[in-house]
């Protein structure tokens, strides 16, 4: 037994490795850019759930939980489909006039899990998890008359630069640590090795605006790489009701340097702080009901959360990032267990959109505007084994609309429109060990 014991936990540090080194593409733009949940249960209870977290995965929304999760592995795959549009009105752009749609619309994400009890006490897990990102791709041949009255360097596109947009994706692997003390409370500790990957294409127009416009734009994809960690607790004020609390810390994220000349502070695109309280209510031994507060931090990482409108070159010490604010999220989720074969669930979450009105011509790249999430699921189980998951998340569209800021200053006869709405799909598979 401890022969193929050492095989799995191989066999599973192998898989967040694998995640890790390929990347593939997350694409989220959800809760700002952060993903609206981690795993097939988590995004079908809208999120919620880091005092009720029942699984392997469970440990990458609270630490602390990974001394319940027992023996097991786990996969997730998800469709996610965000379409994302911008919308010029008024004379005189520079960005085109009328209603866009972005390419390229449907993207996987995938989620890796291993969890093992190691002691009454003490239990570990290794999770490979995307912690969101963002896509967008205009067509390089939007029509835009703004392009022939300058020496611009493409005839087209949204910011004369031909094909434009950018590619962000965040990868957190993290070995999850929990340590139960008596019987009422569990805690948590998690290092987070975090790689981010980015490309921007397309902005070779703010050349003019930036510290080095050789590091601004078209110089394909770069990786970078940082530490971290994520702290958790959970009290069991009794056997029906739970309380519990995380903080992750900002990553301190290696800079890209061939985007020097785009991201504040030298290529500096750090992963913002963030912390999250909830309950967890049973009111009856097969129904919980769980309720999460999180915050998330993005004002704290300059590339983020500094206006666009700074005067400042891009890419300098203070200079412009995307204006980002801190936003607030409630999450609700609900689960019921019906049998041994069967569980059902739902879940409701809201946040706050990040980008002002101020800030929309620039977040053209980066429109993570989106609100509201609804989501709904179940789990089948034909051993006590092996079960499945599934997940269904629909966001409605949400939008906000500002003047145009132009590398020539604002341009109040131009209004952008940003808007967006979303739907993903989540299959998961997990298998218990020991049964």
């Amino acid at each position: 037994m401890a022969r193929i014991s050492n095989k799995l936990l191989a066999s599973a540090a192998f898989g967040a490795l694998a995640m890790a080194t390929f990347a593939v593409p997350a694409a989220q733009a959800t809760e700002g850019y952060f993903q609206h949940g981690i795993s097939a249960r988590s995004k079908a209870m809208g999120g919620a759930g880091i005092a009720d977290t029942r699984d392997a995965f469970g440990a990458a929304l609270n630490p602390a939980g990974a001394v319940d999760s027992g023996n097991m592995l786990q996969l997730n795959l998800s469709a996610f489909s965000p379409t994302r549009h911008f919308k010029g009105t008024g004379p005189g752009g520079f960005v085109p006039a009328g209603d866009f749609k972005s390419q390229s619309n449907l993207f996987p994400v995938p989620g890796f899990a291993y969890s093992r009890q190691l002691s009454d006490q003490l239990g570990f897990s290794l999770t490979a998890v995307g912690n969101g990102g963002m896509n967008t791709n205009w067509a390089p041949d939007l029509a835009n008359p703004a392009c022939g009255s300058g020496p611009f360097p493409a005839p087209s596109g949204v910011f004369c630069g031909g094909r434009t947009g950018v590619n962000l994706n965040q990868l957190l692997v993290s070995a999850n640590f929990g340590y139960k003390i008596g019987e009422m409370l569990s805690v948590g500790v998690a290092p987070i090795l975090a790689i981010n990957q980015f490309r921007a294409r397309g902005l070779a127009a703010f050349g003019g605006v930036s510290v080095d416009p050789a590091n601004l734009t078209d110089n394909g994809s770069e990786f970078s790489t940082g530490l971290g960690a994520r702290f958790g607790f959970q009290f069991n004020a009794s056997d029906a009701f739970r309380i519990a609390g995380t903080y992750q810390s900002e990553i301190n994220m290696s800079r890209f340097d061939k985007y020097r000349g785009l991201f504040a502070d030298g290529g500096d695109f750090n992963i913002p702080e963030n912390y999250t309280i909830g309950v967890a209510f049973d009111p009856t031994p097969n129904f919980t009901v769980a309720i999460d507060y999180k915050r998330i931090n993005y004002q704290s990482v300059g590339s983020i959360g500094n206006s666009s409108r700074i005067p400042n070159l891009f890419g300098n010490f203070g200079a412009a990032g995307f204006g980002w604010q801190n936003i607030d999220v409630i999450k609700f989720g609900a689960e019921w267990r019906q049998n041994d074969q069967w569980t059902w669930r739902a879940g409701f979450a809201k946040n706050d959109n990040p980008i002002k009105t101020t800030d929309v011509t620039l977040n053209i790249l980066a429109p993570g505007v989106m609100k509201t999430h609804l989501t709904t699921g179940f789990e089948y189980n034909p051993s006590q084994k092996h079960s499945f998951e599934f997940a269904f998340m629909y966001a409605p569209t949400a939008k906000v609309s500002g003047i145009e800021v132009t590398p020539f200053g604002p341009n109040p006869n131009r209004t952008i429109e940003l808007r967006m709405r979303q739907w993903e799909a989540t299959i998961g598979w997990k298998m218990k060990f020991g049964q």
